[in-house]
């Protein structure tokens, strides 16, 4: 038989948690066809991997690559990556179901201006990224805020049981075009005010589909196991599995918290299906918020409506250069985005190292200046923590960035390599494999990504974009609640 590609010689990093093995990979038709010794076999296309490790493609679960995926589906600083699908819709925010009366308010300026917010309904999104053609998979959530935008003239309040009979009719009908579930960011001002008994009532929609809820939680500062055990409840009562989002101990005051955050973790996991994502990095980025500013660690600007001269610059310069306070400066700079170096690294490191925890990079593609973490996520994982600091073993790292990610969100015959799955694949050199982006210079491609395959396509080799393209839109596919088990 002749494969489309056959990739010689590989250590074969399977997602599964497993150490790795030499092994040939034939792909035929977009799926893996064969894994073994292939001496004899040929192929359109040849590579020597020269034992260099194949993964399964990097899995992103938290993105707010919602509507760059359309508008530029090239999707380099995640390509370069080795990430194969992104699954977009994080933190109550999503480009859909979404329907405008104006600019979108904070934090969904986080995905566009207004006119970037062009489908009232989820299968309209669903059926721009198949138009699109990504070089990557989307599969996507529904923002609790998105909701609240669409059928609220007040978002600083609880909806009424009229609002939320509405948002459940549109969760639900997005539910049945494929959506993988709620997520929320309830820290965000726009989405603050809305009560538990609001976030019950719109979950409760998800058990019939099977589907998930994500959470920003309503605090990551003092009051965060507060935050979980709503969280929790929402979860318990809804019949759904938890995914809290980004789990840290943010605010100097906090610091050191992780043990008590992950015990919580656990003791949820015993009883009910819940897990977190993190990224690798011990500083957070998202829009300027009065609340987080503190002189208690840095603050960088990453962007500026009023003043978009200042991006790049800390908070505390620009203060005194303008003589004024920091909330003074702040408020002057909105609307704005910021990086916050409000983490501990050990918090960092022991959340990253937990069983439960996944990688996702939170990356912000619409902003100027990014936090390093939208180009490097993924890479730092495998080389400054793996390798370098030896946090857990490469076969680990690969695991919670593939198969346990597919898992989670039923991304069916995705995030392991076996044969028969769609060939989402990943060709790296584990001695060279780095995150180079950094915060003065966050926009720069990784180093040791020889190759990545999406449905059996090369998109990325060698450091160049191909020009092939064969990302898909992926639906929500089963019950999510198996792959906690």
């Amino acid at each position: 038989m002749k494969y489309d590609t056959l990739i010689r010689n590989a250590l074969v990093i399977d997602g599964t948690n497993i150490p790795g093995y030499l092994a040939d990979v034939a792909i035929l038709d977009g799926r893996i066809q064969r894994i073994d010794s292939l001496n004899g076999a040929c192929a359109d296309e040849e590579i020597e991997a020269g034992g260099r490790v194949l993964a399964p493609g990097f899995i992103d679960v938290h993105t707010h690559d919602d509507t760059v995926v359309i508008r530029q589906p090239q999707m380099l600083p995640k390509l370069s990556q080795g990430v194969t699908t992104v699954i977009v819709g994080n933190c109550g925010i999503s480009a859909s179901p979404v329907s405008l009366r104006g600019e979108p308010p904070d934090p969904m300026n986080l995905l566009g201006t207004a006119s970037a917010f062009v489908y009232p309904r989820f299968g309209d999104y669903r059926a721009a990224v198949e138009a699109a053609h990504p070089t990557l998979n989307v599969a996507a959530l529904v923002g609790h805020t998105a909701l609240r935008n669409n059928h609220m003239d007040d978002l600083y309040r609880s909806a009424t049981p009229g609002e939320i009979s509405a948002m459940r009719e549109q969760l639900r009908a997005s539910l049945e075009a494929g959506a993988l579930g709620l997520s929320t960011g309830l820290a965000y001002a726009s989405a603050f005010c809305a009560e538990t008994d609001e976030v019950l009532q719109l979950a409760e929609e998800l058990a019939a589909f099977g589907a998930v809820y994500t959470t920003h939680l309503r605090s990551e500062f003092e009051p965060v196991l507060e935050a979980m055990d709503e969280a929790f409840l929402i979860g318990r009562h809804a019949r759904a599995p938890v995914i809290i989002s980004h789990l840290k101990c943010a605010g100097a005051g906090n610091w050191g918290r992780s043990p008590q955050l992950l015990a919580s973790l656990e003791r949820a996991a015993l009883s009910h299906p819940v897990g977190c994502d993190c990224y690798p990095y011990a500083a957070s980025s998202s829009t300027l918020d009065l609340k987080q500013v503190t002189d208690a660690f840095r603050i960088t600007i990453t962007w500026s409506t009023p003043h978009p001269e200042v991006g790049g610059r800390d908070l505390m310069d620009i203060a005194a250069e303008w003589g004024l306070s920091l909330l003074d400066t702040a408020r002057r700079l909105q609307p704005a985005g910021a990086v916050y170096y409000g983490m501990d690294e050990t918090d960092v490191r022991r959340i990253l190292s937990h069983p439960l925890s996944m990688i996702g990079s939170d990356g912000l593609p619409e902003d100027p200046f990014p936090h390093p973490r939208l180009w490097g996520a993924f890479p730092r994982v495998l080389g400054h923590f793996s390798r370098d600091l030896g946090l857990f073993p490469l076969h680990t790292a690969v695991h919670k960035m593939t198969g346990l990610s597919a898992a989670r969100f039923g991304l069916q015959e995705r995030g392991e390599l076996r044969e028969g799955h769609w060939a989402d694949m990943v060709l790296f050199d584990p001695l060279r494999v780095r995150d180079v982006a950094d915060f003065s210079d966050p926009q720069r491609a990784a180093e040791g990504i020889d190759g990545v395959w999406v449905n059996g396509v090369c998109s990325y080799a060698q450091g160049i974009v191909t020009g092939r393209s064969d990302g898909r839109f992926l639906a929500r596919a089963g019950d999510l609640r198996r792959g906690f088990h």
